[in-house]
């Protein structure tokens, strides 16, 4: 009995919101608004803050790489594999490793180790090393 008497109750009251829908007439917007953004500017950046121009390419960075720039302390050329220690870190040729000389950073590969040196490449160029001896 509750469920028809809540059914009947229901179906009147969707049949009267559907009358009042036909007699409501629409209201149409003047104005649409609309947002623009012309500088495609990142809405996280603090206020006033403007990004900075594209970066200098690293052939306008200033003096490219010397030998002055490494520091070779060992050499192990035994046993198949070549093993330098270069500014520090243990290098292996093939090894792609980056240099940084101020605010550049250099990408640099160990393109050989020979008894005495290693041999560079960055750009095209070939640059070489000899070993620090005391």
């Amino acid at each position: 009995m509750k469920k028809l008497l809540l059914f009947v109750c229901l179906t009147g009251l969707l049949l009267g919101a559907v009358r009042a829908e036909d007699g409501v007439p629409k209201i149409e917007v003047k104005r649409k608004s609309h947002f623009d953004a012309t500088e495609a500017r990142d809405p996280f950046w603090p206020i006033g803050w403007k990004k900075p121009g594209p970066k200098a390419s690293s052939s306008e960075a200033g003096p490219g790489l010397s030998p002055d720039s490494f520091s070779l302390t060992s050499v192990t050329t035994g046993g198949g594999s070549h093993y330098a220690i270069l500014n520090g870190k243990i290098m292996q040729e093939g090894q792609l490793f980056g240099l940084q000389v101020g605010h550049q950073i250099y990408q640099v590969t160990v393109r050989s180790i020979e008894d005495g040196q290693v041999v560079l490449l960055y750009q095209g160029e070939e640059i070489i090393i000899p070993l620090r001896r005391k």
